[in-house]
């Protein structure tokens, strides 16, 4: 049986009665945190761009758009709302050998679940299987291909039509079809992460997504894709040839095993590697009680995609927030000037603030070849502040607030949700959606229903 077969009948077969409370209950966090991630990007200037791309296109009227209500069929309502949901970098990710945002792929969920008139039973079902696929995904190379020069995307256009699959009621060689198409298309390059960022960064996901879904429709009307797209003549395995890669890790415990309670959350809207670096430096600010103007140099240790990537002369200079937000420099400035990281601190008017531009010019990023050595496992970073009076002071971190290993609280991400959603909808609109999603797949109500409560 070929791999994405043997992935077709774990997707087919998933009952809710087969995943733990543990991971029922991640499912519904994440929704939550990715819905108050879609609502918070709603008023961006590129999110209005390509709502007005996606109202243009038309379509049946199939799904809803999150926050405006606009009705479109359920590829376009999938990919719209993928682009909410990943515009400001604030929602999950997972990082062992590749780095994901598995959440990117729900309003694929929601989409086709809303088209089928199917119950949030059904999506939560359908969410665990996103994480479960791309998770497994993202430890299955060695390197991760994000070390040879792709994008994570790459990994999404295998788990995406599986989704759409089971949500679809596509059959068994239907949903290895879909697999196949999608599986074929979307290999996606870093160059969307590296350099000077443009909007692309944040859309490269939510395209292999929305592949996906067009994939299973395709599938559904007899349309059909190579069956051995990972390990057959020219399929993944071989041409993608610069890792090793272990389909053992794919498939290892799928369905008895759920990974998604190792997934983590974002409590800063930046990239990943940034978090750690952002914690250190906020701790020391807090525990000397420092304002701006008394530091004098700040010295960040970090890994060498930290130093190249995320700390290149663009990102000493950046104009946009694409690449504020993935500029380590900017962040830890902004870190130290206002003390906090939200959406905010990326807006117009912060990346013309001439107090973030000041510490801008203080700030050293250099790799750590230990740092190095423990990565990817641990993410360490180290943080040196040296004040005008002399004073030197580290901080190390090793995990994010988010991660697992230092987790969110339940208060925390309705916390998270309140904040992203607040500037859109009012506080009885939050509390009933709040309630409805902590309480997903424990009565009959629809996902057409529930996509109602997210209309502003």
């Amino acid at each position: 049986m070929s791999i994405t077969a043997k992935m077709a009948e774990f997707s087919r077969s998933l009952q809710y009665e087969d995943i733990p409370e543990s991971a029922r209950h991640q499912a519904r966090r994440f929704t939550l945190d990715s819905i108050g991630c879609a609502f918070a990007a709603l008023n961006n200037e590129d999110m209005q761009a390509a709502h007005r791309y996606i109202q243009a296109l038309g379509g049946t009227e199939q799904a809803t758009v999150i926050g405006t209500g606009l009705r479109t069929n359920l590829s376009n309502a999938a990919f719209m709302n993928a682009l909410l949901v990943r515009a400001l970098d604030y929602n999950d990710i997972f990082w062992k050998q590749d780095p994901s945002h598995p959440s990117d792929i729900l309003p694929a969920v929601w989409a086709c679940a809303e088209s089928e008139r199917l119950s949030m039973r059904e999506a939560l079902v359908a969410t665990v299987i996103a994480y479960e696929l791309e998770l497994r995904w993202c430890i299955a190379a060695d390197p991760g291909i994000r070390e040879k020069g792709w994008h994570h995307a790459t990994l999404t256009q295998f788990v995406s039509p599986f989704v759409a699959a089971r949500l679809l009621g596509l059959d068994k060689n239907q949903t290895v079809s879909a697999a196949g198409i999608s599986g074929s298309t979307h290999f996606t390059l870093g160059g969307v992460v590296a350099g000077h960022l443009t909007n692309m960064k944040n859309t490269a996901d939510p395209m292999a997504t929305r592949a996906g879904v067009d994939a299973a429709l395709l599938a559904r009307e007899g349309y059909s894709g190579p069956d051995r797209v990972i390990e057959g003549k020219e399929g993944l395995i071989e041409v993608m040839h610069n890792v090793d890669w272990s389909t053992q890790r794919l498939l290892q415990n799928l369905g008895s095993e759920f990974m998604i309670t190792e997934c983590g959350y974002k409590a800063f809207p930046t990239e990943a590697l940034t978090h750690q670096p952002i914690t250190a430096v906020l701790n020391l600010r807090q525990q000397l009680d420092l304002i701006p103007d008394q530091i004098e140099r700040v010295l960040i240790k970090t890994t060498t995609r930290g130093a190249d990537i995320l700390s290149d002369p663009s990102k000493y200079k950046p104009t946009t927030r694409e690449t504020a937000d993935h500029s380590l420099p900017y962040c830890i400035a902004a870190a130290l000037v206002d003390g906090k990281v939200l959406p905010d601190s990326f807006s117009e008017e912060k990346l013309k603030d001439k107090n973030i531009w000041a510490m801008l010019e203080k700030i050293k990023v250099v790799a750590d070849d230990e740092i190095d050595r423990l990565f990817p496992a641990v993410k360490r970073a180290i943080a040196e502040i040296i004040t005008k009076d002399g004073k030197k002071a580290e901080e190390t971190v090793d995990h994010a607030k988010g991660s697992p290993e230092n987790p969110m609280t339940d208060e925390e991400i309705i916390a998270k949700f309140n904040s992203n959603a607040s500037t859109v909808l009012k506080k009885n609109q939050r509390e009933q959606i709040i309630e409805t999603t902590l309480e997903m797949g424990e009565d009959d109500l629809t996902m057409d229903k529930f996509m109602r409560m997210l209309i502003c």
